[in-house]
């Protein structure tokens, strides 16, 4: 006890000196005018970028007027007192609304990043990086030398004039690639290749004009202007760059996985992102560069991982542009004060300013286009799409004004043009683009990206397959990896257990041991049988729950394309079509199910492996419904990879003998329409690079032809689409599939999607 208080005393003491300078919480009338300017912010920027959005322009535009018409420009003019109430000069109370907008330019760079397509970059890489280098070097000549030019009364500080016209260079180089988007999106000329040109040069554009800030921004900090202060923000800037798109890509994806397996949801994933953003922001702040920079690195990163849902980078964008944004460029426009505007001499270097701006980065990027191989018309496109400042140059505006290299006469220019500039860029982007002839091979490029769209198996990115390695599961598995071969995907093959255990000690430990070694082998049978490419992501786990439908529900619903299940155990039919388990799973899977019987001898004893199967002729029924097409898609695809002929039937179904006559006269329109839904349905496969005959049978029983057709050609495997019905409880998929399930002569598969 006496120790006890030899340890207390010292640690009271203490408090008592910290506790007479304690810090008292946020005041009553601040936390007033913080509620108060959010809500008026809010209210009129969205009020102004949906009336923006309604001509068809920016509604960052609209976002930022609101702003300028709170300010000084216009409430502050009107009603000078009311406003200065609302809007106090106070550095505490201007500090409280400074830590809300500069959340929003983090957000906003996290959302750009995201959105931001490195793959886009690289496939149009030769051509984006010639545009990005005129759109860059030519303004950044001309913006340094405008900022060596202008008065001393425009420089904060006029003896720091070289780190001024750097900043300046800097503000003229970048593009918005967010208005370029919308307005390409408008269009609907996003997929074009004179879009994707244009994103690809845009988003390279504003990579290069980070690091270039980041470098502008490490020579303002330290006040001074030496080959150290230079040598010092480019390697940082270069070794963030470098272990980001190296090593730290590797962790972000490893990181989001994670939280996907064991904890999932979207808010897990908006939660992980955000910390690592802002922690990325933290980082190179520390390293003397802009947050900007570390925010706008993690967004790219957390979007190129699979494991990041497009819901939830859908729901940080919402929450952005409802929210966050709209506070940023409306408080950003309270520090322009358009009266200054007004001025002789500011209006007349704001003009200079602007045309400056304008004509250096439409020539530097009409060159670049140019110089990259692009027409005249295309050159105008990106000239015109590339002057768009709009957010970007707010950003920069606002980092330079915290900085203090801009004062406030030169911030008001700077957002000047960047409002000018948007508003200009939609109107020329349509005039100009309207004028772009599209080639045959683009057209072809579209069709394509169109088809996919629209098809199924391209939208499978995560399977999942629950084993217990019968012959079913690993045939289903060769099946899988064949799959992988054409489309890139991720596996995870699951070992499900259920939680009831034997009573006795010595019996449980026993049973623990023969379930582990069941799981290893199950799993190593259905990954050799796999036989991925080298580049699949393959995870293997063992979970155990109530029972193991529960299991495998619970790992489904982790945002998976494809469950694909064996039905591996032996059945009566009068219960359940596969078994309890399947049926279960299927009846209640959150995505599409592929169910395999194959047919195969039941082996005796544990795992016994099955031999690779060889298909040389694929069977899929068809009828013409959308249940029908994904099973052409998923025998195509296994057809592409193992040179297997895809053989497409429909049924025509003849009445009874009473109806014959009438039959004969109309069995021709009949046919006719078998024969263009089987051509369609060709085309399908022929797509997804399948060789493909059709086949049109008659007969009173459909399934009895297909099953006849079958073992007369000499069919390898049957593959099914189908929807589930329920009755009393089990899966039914029709009289005519559940026929072909039992008694087909060789494997057959079953693909459902909820």
């Amino acid at each position: 006890m006496q120790n006890l208080s030899l340890i207390l005393v010292p640690v009271l003491a203490a408090q008592k000196v910290v506790g007479d300078g304690v810090i008292k919480p946020l005041g009553h009338h601040e936390l007033l005018l913080v509620l108060v300017q959010l809500s008026l912010l809010l209210l009129v920027a969205r009020g102004l970028g949906e009336l923006m959005r309604r001509i068809n322009l920016p509604p960052v535009v609209g976002e930022l007027l609101a702003g300028v018409l709170l300010g000084p420009s216009l409430f502050g003019l009107l009603l000078p007192d009311l406003q200065a109430q609302i809007f106090p000069k106070s550095q505490e109370q201007s500090n409280l609304l400074s830590v809300i907008s500069w959340l929003g330019v983090l957000f906003l760079l996290i959302v750009t990043g995201l959105e931001t397509d490195l793959k886009l970059i690289l496939r149009k890489g030769k051509t984006a990086l010639l545009i990005s280098l005129g759109g860059i070097i030519i303004p950044f000549i001309t913006g340094f030398g405008l900022g060596w030019l202008l008065p001393d009364s425009f420089l904060a500080d006029p003896e720091k004039r070289l780190v001024f016209s750097l900043f300046i260079a800097t503000a003229m180089s970048i593009s918005a690639v967010p208005v370029i988007a919308k307005v390409l999106m408008d269009l609907n000329l996003i997929r074009r290749d004179i879009g994707q040109i244009t994103l690809a040069a845009g988003m390279t554009d504003d990579t290069i004009g980070w690091i270039l800030l980041s470098v502008v921004s490490g020579l303002a900090s330290s006040g001074k202007f030496d080959f150290g202060t230079i040598f010092h923000s480019v390697s940082a800037a270069i070794l963030f760059l470098a272990i980001a798109f190296t090593i730290g890509r590797t962790i972000v994806d490893q990181i989001l996985r994670w939280v996907d397996d064991y904890v999932g949801g979207i808010a897990a994933s908006i939660s992980v992102v955000l910390i690592l953003s802002l922690s990325a922001a933290a980082l190179t702040h520390a390293l003397g560069l802009e947050a900007a920079l570390g925010a706008f690195v993690l967004g790219i990163l957390a979007g190129q991982s699979r494991r990041f849902s497009n819901e939830a980078g859908h729901m940080l964008e919402v929450f952005t542009a409802a929210f966050l944004a709209p506070i940023f460029f409306a408080s950003a426009g309270l520090k322009v004060n358009l009266l200054t505007l007004l001025v002789p001499q500011t209006l007349i270097f704001g003009l200079i300013v602007l045309a400056v701006a304008c004509v250096g980065k439409f020539t530097g990027a009409y060159i670049g286009s140019r110089v990259g191989g692009l027409s005249h018309w295309e050159g105008l496109a990106m000239g015109s799409g590339m002057n768009a400042r709009g957010a970007m140059e707010i950003v920069v505006a606002t980092i330079g004004l915290s900085l203090g290299v801009l004062n406030p006469q030169m911030y008001s220019i700077i957002v000047m043009v960047a409002i000018v500039t948007s508003l200009m860029a939609p109107p020329l982007l349509r005039w100009s683009l309207s004028k772009v002839v599209m080639g045959e091979e683009e057209a072809r490029r579209l069709e394509q990206e169109e088809q996919d769209s629209r098809s199924f198996i391209k939208q499978i990115q995560r399977v999942l397959i629950p084993t217990s390695g019968g012959p079913n599961i690993q045939l289903a598995a060769q099946l899988v990896g064949y799959m992988a071969h054409q489309n890139s995907i991720e596996v995870t093959s699951l070992y499900a257990l259920s939680d009831k255990q034997p009573q006795s000690r010595a019996r449980r430990t026993e049973a623990t041991q023969v379930k582990d070694t069941a799981a290893d082998l199950a799993l190593a049978a259905v990954t050799e049988e796999m036989q991925l490419p080298a580049d699949t992501t393959l995870q293997t786990k063992t979970e155990s729950g109530r029972n193991k439908a529960e299991v495998i529900l619970n790992e489904a619903n982790k945002n998976y394309d494809l469950i694909v299940l064996g039905a591996s155990e032996q059945i009566s039919p009068q219960k359940a079509l596969f078994n309890l388990l399947v049926d279960r799973v299927v009846q209640e899977a959150p995505c599409a199910t592929m169910v395999v019987k194959s047919h195969l001898p039941q082996p005796k004893g544990e795992i016994c492996k099955i031999p690779q199967q060889q298909l040389k002729k694929i069977l899929v029924p068809t009828v013409g419904t959308e249940y029908s097409k994904n099973a052409v898609e998923m025998a195509s695809t296994i057809a592409a990879q193992t040179g297997a002929l895809v053989m497409i039937v429909n049924v025509i179904n003849l009445p009874q003998v009473e109806y014959i006559l009438y039959e004969q006269r109309s069995l021709a329109p009949v046919k006719e329409i078998a024969h263009d839904m089987l051509e369609q349905q060709a085309a399908i496969s022929r797509n997804l690079g399948a060789d493909v005959k059709t086949y049109i049978l008659q007969g009173t029983s459909p399934e009895k032809e297909i099953l006849k057709f079958a073992q007369t050609q000499e069919v390898d495997l049957i593959i099914l689409g189908s929807n589930i019905r329920m009755v009393t409880g089990r899966v039914f998929f029709g009289h005519r599939v559940d026929a072909i399930l039992s008694k087909a002569h060789c494997p057959v598969a079953v693909i459902t999607v909820p």
